[in-house]
């Protein structure tokens, strides 16, 4: 039995991940020139079934003859409950060296990740994909973002994400989870005005509602698998594009939690998403000193010391150093 931690997937930036469908071609462009660090093709949810094909093709060309320079470039492909998904597969992975991550929506047990990643891995091989990557200075394999979205998948979620080291990360999609769940219609990422509890009345006081979060529990579980297996949890869609405080709600109690990033299906949310999870300088100030007052200590022979008033230990360090981390790899991207 092992304690220590698992490793960790191959790290990229993403605080945000802007998506278009593959039926509007023209918007492809679009999401390359903003500021998301992802930006995801989309053959799912976002195309009607007669389209399918058509958004097919329109994303291999998309891949081939744009130039993504730098960008994260990942598509959805159809879900493995449907008949377009092989096609999705073959197509882009035999025919576009400059995929860089395969989304797989409404994952369900392990077993579908590992059949997908032998389906790709063969691919690779027989299409000597490796090298074509590595002479674009790309990493070398297709990498996974597995769709966290049913009830099924939240149930399996610890096997999945130890299905296949192609897997990077795990997505939280909070609207076919609610509607697998059968829970009332709303909007899909946001708060349902009926989740809380009622306070005990207190002695001539009125009895004052408290709402809560529906999705706490389930984005928990699956931050806890992500973080167990080197994954990183990302937070889905928030449908109301014009409601950008809502948005931010969402995106910082996933922070809180420990997520990367959030699906951006408008551009408007990717700037708020970027704000949401990167470091503040106040934050990155903080967490220098700690590393620096740290270093003393060890020279010094002590595990702990005070800094600011707190006592700061080697899991304050640990902190400190995870935001560095990122805010150097933000730097590197950018």
């Amino acid at each position: 039995m092992s304690f220590t931690a698992h490793e960790e997937a191959f790290p990229r930036l993403h605080r945000s991940e802007l998506f278009a469908p593959g039926a509007t071609p023209a918007l492809f462009e679009k999401t390359l020139r903003g500021a998301a660090d992802v930006v995801c093709l989309d053959l799912e949810d976002a195309v009607a079934p007669d389209e399918k094909e058509r958004a097919r093709r329109n994303v291999v060309a998309a891949l081939n003859d744009i130039d993504w320079g730098g960008k994260t470039v990942s598509v959805r492909i159809n879900g493995p409950d449907t008949h377009y998904m092989y096609r999705d597969v073959i197509e882009l992975v035999e025919n576009c060296p400059r995929l860089d991550l395969l989304m797989i929506p409404k994952v369900g047990v392990a077993a579908d990740v590992y059949a997908l990643d032998m389906l790709v891995t063969q691919i690779e091989r027989a299409k000597r994909r490796e090298a074509a990557r590595a002479a674009q200075g790309r990493h070398p394999r297709v990498g996974f973002e597995l769709l966290i979205e049913t009830a099924l998948g939240l149930a399996n979620v610890e096997a999945i994400a130890q299905a296949s080291r192609r897997t990077e990360a795990m997505c939280f999609g909070a609207g076919d989870f609610a509607a697998t769940m059968r829970a009332p219609a709303m909007v899909i990422g946001g708060l349902s005005p009926d989740y809380g509890v009622l306070a005990a009345a207190n002695a001539g006081a009125e009895r004052r509602f408290f709402p809560g979060d529906q999705w706490h529990g389930a984005q928990m579980r699956m931050a806890v698998a992500c973080r167990a297996y080197g994954l990183r949890p990302i937070d889905g869609a928030y449908a109301d594009f014009k409601d950008p405080e809502g948005y931010l709600a969402a995106a910082r109690r996933a922070a809180s939690l420990g997520y990367e990033g959030k699906f951006a299906i408008h551009p408007s949310q990717v700037e708020l998403a970027n704000a949401v999870y990167s470091p503040s300088a106040q934050d990155l100030e903080r967490a220098r000193r700690i590393v620096a007052a740290m270093e003393q200590a060890a020279r010094e022979g002590r595990a702990a010391v005070q800094l600011d008033g707190r006592m700061v230990d080697i899991a304050n360090i640990r902190m400190a150093q995870n935001l560095l981390r990122r805010a150097k790899q933000g730097a590197e991207t950018r």
